[in-house]
């Protein structure tokens, strides 16, 4: 039974097989563990950390190679799996909120180095240590390999000085990083005393108020300036987005689809599609709004919803298809990936959109051929762009650049290159044919997948030395600072953001996971609070601060020490 004896038990050198086995018993029973409430607070997927710490301290090691490979891969999957979420909205939102939740975001990064600044100041612990406290009370691990880098090429120009290894304190912060992050973001819910609720509400009426979805509106033509002109005319004086996909003639129980050289008749009604300031506009100059039902009849124009799965149509705009004159139909509004988008001239189709076209039914059955419809086609994974985007991904996060005034190169690593190739690629659609399309229980499967593996990695490799370090180093004291770097910060971030720019709660703690570039807590604001809209934030910031966050360690080194 040797075996067996080789998979299920502890090794000094375990091979790939019982890692495998190491790996999944850890996310099995961390995943057990997360579900644990004590007060009404549970670990979520975040147990896993801690249940891979508890099989390190008892011996249980990965494969070196097996360890650092699942590390990076998963955190490539999780990173990837929020870009392609977030993508289709991170640039609309990005020129609203993008500068002010960076310029928060930095507040927390410049914050936390300055805490660790005064304790090297006080002479508490020299800054090769304090920056692996540092790196683990904000959970960055590139951070800390930009520290140990520039530790490396100072001590090439020492060689009499003896320095620390910043990885233990690195090692012994980490956990309790991750811990005193999702208690921060408890507390603060608590003290501000939010109804999780309505934050949601507030957001999503934000959200509608900066960045309306088209609504449909009747309007009746009663203003005797415009009787007689054509539509064209109309909208060369008032060159409003809206969409004119209904009309019928007062008495009468016929609906067309009007062409732009239609002229209106007095006390025509019409259905217009478009933005609900533009829509008040026309309904004000042409008449009034009208309550007319007819015109909602399909009897002969009728509206159908189409799914876009053909290759002939994607990446192509509406105005090249031209529905109105090879259909007589017109296209009025476009889902994709939670948004509602008017259906203009300009705007191009992607792999997997919904569109909603409104003409005759005759030519709405034509239709469904263009566009494919195909429900079948849309369940197949598009694996063919996930393998680009990733390796594209992997190759922006190795590309070393040398900021000025720095003697060791800096890289965006394994997650921010993946996470902003992934926003990229979901924000245009995908790469030539290669469609970017994944539907909501893929992209959840490698999210959470992907964030698994991650966890049992680290917290195995934590664990293996975790006691032994803490006792040596009298590890309490390393604790209470990393604490103090990790709350602090958080605290400030919160008090800037909700009084100082009122800020959602829920924006809020997405700022709070991406300043401090931590997946764990990302995840648990998300199953904690039951919403994933602290996404946007997290992914609007977490680029710049990886960068920042290297950039920072590497300095502080370098003034302290070199």
């Amino acid at each position: 039974m040797d075996w067996l004896n080789s998979l299920i038990f502890p090794l000094n050198e375990p091979g790939v097989a019982a890692s495998l086995i190491l790996l999944f018993v850890v996310m099995f029973t961390g995943t057990l563990l997360g579900k644990v409430k004590i007060a009404g607070v549970s670990l979520g997927i975040s147990g896993i950390v801690f249940t891979g710490i508890l099989f390190g301290h008892f011996g249980y090691k990965l494969h070196p190679e097996t360890q650092e490979f699942m590390r990076d891969f998963g955190l490539i999957l999780f990173v990837y799996a929020i870009g392609m979420q977030v993508g289709p909205s991170f640039f609309t939102r990005l020129k609203q909120d993008g500068l002010l939740f960076n310029f928060i975001a930095l507040i927390t990064v410049f914050s936390g180095a300055g805490i660790t600044w005064l304790f090297y100041a006080s002479g508490f612990y020299s800054m090769d240590t304090l920056v692996g406290m540092m790196a683990g009370a904000v959970t960055n691990t590139p951070s800390l390999g930009a520290a140990k880098a520039a530790l490396k090429d100072i001590a090439q120009g020492l060689p009499d000085r003896v320095f620390q290894d910043p990885t233990n304190a690195y090692a012994i912060t980490y956990p309790f990083g991750i811990i005193g992050i999702i208690l921060a973001m408890i507390l603060s819910g608590k003290l501000l005393g939010i109804k999780v609720e309505k934050e949601i509400e507030d957001y999503h009426q934000e959200v509608r108020k900066r960045y309306p979805a088209p609504e449909v509106r009747k309007c009746r033509v009663t203003n005797q300036q415009w009787v007689g002109a054509s539509l064209s005319d109309f909208f060369r004086e008032y060159p409003f987005q809206i969409i004119v996909s209904r009309l019928k003639h007062s008495g009468s129980v016929v609906v067309e689809s009007p062409e732009m050289n239609y002229k209106l008749r007095e006390r025509d009604v019409l259905m217009l599609v478009g933005l609900p300031v533009d829509l008040d506009r026309m309904i004000f100059i042409l008449g009034y709004e009208s309550s007319d039902n007819l015109i909602e009849s399909n009897e002969i124009t009728s509206a159908k919803t189409f799914i876009v799965t053909r290759k002939e149509v994607i990446n192509k705009t509406i105005g090249q298809l031209n529905f109105l004159g090879h259909y007589n139909s017109k296209a009025t509004r476009v889902f994709r990936t939670g948004l509602e988008l008017l259906a203009d001239s300009e705007l191009v189709l992607h792999y997997g959109d919904k569109i909603r076209v409104v003409g005759p039914e005759k030519e709405l059955e034509r239709m469904q051929k263009l566009f494919g419809n195909s429900e079948k086609r849309l369940q197949q994974p598009q694996f063919l762009s996930i393998f680009v985007g990733i390796i594209l991904g992997v190759l922006i996060g190795s590309v070393p650049f040398l900021p000025p005034g720095l003697s060791v190169p800096v890289k965006l690593g394994m997650a921010a290159g993946p996470l902003l190739v992934a926003i990229l690629i979901s924000r245009f659609g995908g790469i030539s044919t290669l469609y970017s399309y994944l539907q909501q229980s893929a992209l959840h499967f490698m999210k959470d997948f992907g964030i698994s593996l991650f966890f049992a990695s680290i917290g195995i490799h934590a664990g293996e030395s975790f006691v032994e370090t803490f006792i040596q180093y009298q590890g309490w004291y390393w604790v209470l600072i990393g604490l103090l770097i990790t709350f602090v910060p958080v605290f400030i971030l919160v008090l800037v953001a909700r009084f100082g720019f009122k800020l959602n709660f829920l924006a809020i703690l997405g700022l709070i996971s991406g300043s401090h570039t931590d997946p764990a807590a990302l995840d648990f604001s998300i199953s904690y609070y039951k919403s994933e809209l602290p996404m946007q934030a997290y992914a609007s910031v977490y680029p710049i601060v990886t960068v920042l966050r290297i950039v920072v360690a590497q300095l502080l080194i370098l003034y302290a020490l070199g």
